[in-house]
């Protein structure tokens, strides 16, 4: 799965606070994410995330 710091990956199952969306702040053999709802910043390995994300949304840089 390609996913990159910055994007915005919708989980099948809401956060306590009701949000679902959570944005990738670090990548590698760990993820680190941030929830969009309510800050909540989280680490855990890839394998666990990556079959968690129902969607992948990618932030478009400035410009283009």
């Amino acid at each position: 799965m390609d996913i990159q710091v910055g994007d915005i990956l919708t989980m099948k199952k809401p956060h306590p606070c009701g949000s679902k969306e959570w944005e990738v702040l670090r990548i590698g053999a760990d993820f680190k994410l941030r929830c969009t709802g309510c800050g909540h910043q989280v680490m855990g390995p890839r394998q666990k995330f990556e079959k968690s994300v129902w969607q992948v949304r990618r932030q478009t840089p400035p410009g283009d």
